[in-house]
């Protein structure tokens, strides 16, 4: 392929790759529950896999994000009641944050609106299409983490 066609391919990719991420933040953001927003839902289902407690900073790497921008979205779910915050007892400069059980029912309750919001359009595309479409998207996602 030549350079030109290459390049050609690559924009068109991202270009697709950009378009879907942007609507489906749109539509996402519809269907969440009043007062969630995405990066709330990503942090609640990120501490809700991981069962564990992070450190802001810990949060802030894994989403690519400033600290500053992540210790507003972990004090806006302190407030709501979904997360716990709690002192370093080693270190008084940190804290750790757990997910609370009012943020694993909120965020168990967004991920069931996101599947239906979602599964309807993997059915009318087909499973199949899906499937073969995964490992590349994940491949994408790795490699672009690799650059970090």
């Amino acid at each position: 392929m030549n350079d030109n066609a290459q390049d050609n391919l690559s924009v068109a990719l991202f270009s697709e790759i950009f378009m879907a991420d942007q609507m489906a933040r749109v539509k996402l953001a519809r269907v969440l529950p009043k007062g969630m927003e995405l990066s709330h839902f990503s942090v609640l289902n990120h501490l809700s896999k991981s069962k564990q407690e992070k450190t802001p900073g810990q949060l802030a790497r894994v989403f690519h994000v400033t600290r500053g921008a992540m210790t507003n979205t972990v004090n806006k779910l302190a407030w709501a009641g979904y997360v716990h915050i709690r002192p370093d007892w080693d270190d008084a400069r940190r804290k750790f944050v757990a997910i609370s059980p009012a943020g694993r029912r909120a965020c168990d309750e967004a991920f069931q609106v996101i599947a239906d919001a979602v599964s309807g359009m993997v059915e009318d595309i087909g499973s199949d299409k899906v499937r073969a479409a995964l490992p590349v998207l994940r491949e994408i996602r790795l490699r672009l983490g690799e650059e970090d």
